[in-house]
């Protein structure tokens, strides 16, 4: 079995910022025509790297995001609140503190990029709740659940666009946890070649610390390998000071490694 540690960094960073640029730009592009347009949105490709515009974010500017380069102008035209730059360190030019003074980038939130190898068997898992594949009839509250959890505005044409992968659209498959018949657990995987992303699991308040995210990492990596992924990546924000991430104990418990952190640069007009 590979191991993280056989890796060079230019082959985890890859990895890493392959596999999430891929799902973010399937989340985006799959959304429905009429969320596209409502929130006036575009994507593309650049410089082996990917755009994603909302110029009516209603998150302020999560939305907005680019892992690569020359994107500033795209940002500007567009007009949205605020846009993300996500670069890997490594790939950082050395006049980016210049560039950054030029165009008003600071540093935001940092992240934590983790990858693991598909063949590590994950701890097992138990939960109270029922766990399985979200259909059709339950891509609505999947959607309500997802913007939740994360704390996102229930913009209706946000939530089209969660619940257009929550039925498969751009490659992506969802999963649930029902309390009773309440959904109030959502996540998601995206399949890019060998690389599966773990793209997101948010847990309503109220039914948190019941192993939701626990299964939901037992259930991707099985689907994961099914899919034939040799890797598996993950992002979530890096600790700091008296800060305290579940989600990043629960990536590590699962067997992601950090491979390294990533500043997210904030563009404003």
């Amino acid at each position: 079995m590979t191991d993280v540690s056989s890796l060079t960094a230019a082959e985890a960073t890859r990895l890493a910022e392959s596999a999430e640029a891929e799902f973010m730009f399937a989340l985006e592009s799959a959304a429905p025509p009429e969320a596209q347009r409502a929130l006036r949105m575009s994507q593309a490709r650049l410089g082996g790297g990917v755009v994603l515009v909302m110029g009516e974010d209603p998150t302020g500017g999560y939305w907005n995001k680019a892992l690569g380069f020359g994107v500033v102008g795209r940002f500007r035209t567009a007009g949205p609140p605020a846009g993300v730059l996500q670069v890997a360190p490594s790939a950082l030019p050395e006049a980016w503190p210049d560039l950054c003074a030029r165009h008003g980038i600071t540093a935001g939130q940092v992240w934590a990029k983790l990858l693991r190898p598909a063949g590590l068997d994950p701890e097992p898992a138990t939960t109270d709740l029922a766990v399985g594949a979200v259909g059709p009839s339950d891509a609505d509250a999947y959607a309500r659940v997802y913007a939740r959890g994360f704390g996102m505005p229930e913009d209706p044409h946000l939530l089209t666009m969660f619940a257009a992968a929550a039925v498969g659209a751009g490659g992506f498959t969802a999963y649930g946890a029902w309390d009773g018949d309440r959904l109030v657990a959502a996540a998601q995987l995206h399949v890019a070649g060998p690389v599966a992303a773990f793209c997101g699991a948010a847990t309503l308040e109220e039914a948190r610390r019941r192993g939701a995210q626990s299964a939901f990492m037992q259930r991707r990596v099985g689907d994961a390998r099914a899919a034939g992924c040799a890797w598996l990546s993950a992002e979530t924000w890096q600790e700091g000071g008296e800060e305290h991430n579940p989600s990043l104990h629960n990536m590590r418990r699962a067997g992601f490694v950090e491979v390294y952190d990533r500043v997210n640069w904030v563009w404003r007009p």
